[in-house]
């Protein structure tokens, strides 16, 4: 979750505590409108426990898009 964080205090300007109260609000939000199966991968991300080897926002990224058709 860190690196998340981060990027979000960076492109947001503001501070890595608000930054992380900020991506936990999000992250809550997805995981009570998403199916399970995918609100689990919520978690799994803000755990670093997404593809080691692919970009870390891939493969979330690609749930989601699969999950609107895209």
């Amino acid at each position: 979750m860190e690196k998340i964080v981060n990027m979000v205090a960076e492109k947001a300007g503001i501070s890595p505590s608000q930054a992380e109260t900020a991506v936990r609000t999000v992250a809550n939000f997805l995981k009570d409108k998403l199916p399970a199966g995918l609100a689990g991968q919520v978690d799994n991300y803000l755990k670093g426990n997404d593809s080691p080897n692919s970009d870390p926002t891939s493969g979330m990224a690609g749930k989601i898009g699969g999950m609107f058709g895209k």
